[in-house]
């Protein structure tokens, strides 16, 4: 049998929030199918407080989660490169799907803000997860 497991990136500026927030989901909803990945173009020091206590009330803990560096390896070793925002920052390798998922930033909001992102970014896990063919 081929293996046929996915890697997932997602990019985000500082690696602290939407990025998070997509892993956290991606993680919880596919289980050890698909490999997932985040980093940040320029991260930031700790995960967004706020955009932790959002997914916990959804039960995901992503706290123990650290922004990383968005590095080359990273991309070149995922089969989808989910952006959110690095703009330019982000490094393009031939043959890999790439999406751009415009979201709001979750930094500096309060709960009310950030739930509808972390259902947004639910909502988009559920799509992409679904167009990736099973093993």
């Amino acid at each position: 049998m081929i293996d046929t497991k996915h890697s997932v990136l997602f990019v985000c500026v500082h690696n602290a929030g939407r990025s998070q927030m997509a892993a956290g989901f991606l993680t919880a909803l596919a289980g050890d199918r698909i490999d997932v990945l985040s980093a940040g173009s320029m991260p930031g020091d700790q995960i967004n407080p706020t955009a932790v206590a959002a997914m916990a009330e959804v039960g995901i803990d992503i706290a123990g989660e650290q922004p990383k560096k968005l590095t080359e390896e990273a991309v070149v070793a995922s089969d989808v490169v989910i952006t959110m925002g690095c703009g330019d920052e982000c490094p393009y390798v031939p043959g890999k799907r790439y999406e751009d998922w415009e979201l709001d930033d979750p930094a500096g909001q309060g709960i009310d803000a950030v739930r509808p992102i972390r259902d947004e970014i639910k909502t988009r896990i559920e799509a992409l997860i679904a167009s990736l063919p099973q093993a």
